[in-house]
C-alpha cells in the first residue's frame, strides 16, 4: 500500500500533518505513535515466547 509514496508523496504526507495537528502537536503524536508501536512489539514477542515455552512445555510431556 504504502510501497509506492516516493519521496514527494512523503513530503505532502508531512506537510498535511502540519496543516492539520500544528507544529506543537506533531512531536507529541510521533513519540505516542513510536510507544505504540514499541508496547505491540513488545506483546507479539512476549507471544512467540509464551508459544515457545508451551511448546517446550508439552515436549517434556511427551518424552516422559
Amino acid at each position: 500500500m504504502f510501497r509506492d509514496i516516493g519521496a514527494p508523496g512523503l513530503i505532502v504526507l508531512i506537510l498535511g500533518a502540519l496543516l492539520i495537528f500544528g507544529p506543537k502537536r506533531l512531536p507529541e503524536l510521533g513519540e505516542s505513535i513510536g510507544k505504540m508501536i514499541r508496547e505491540f512489539k513488545k506483546s507479539v514477542s512476549g507471544i512467540d515466547l509464551e508459544k515457545d515455552e508451551n511448546k517446550n512445555i508439552e515436549e517434556k510431556k511427551e518424552e516422559k
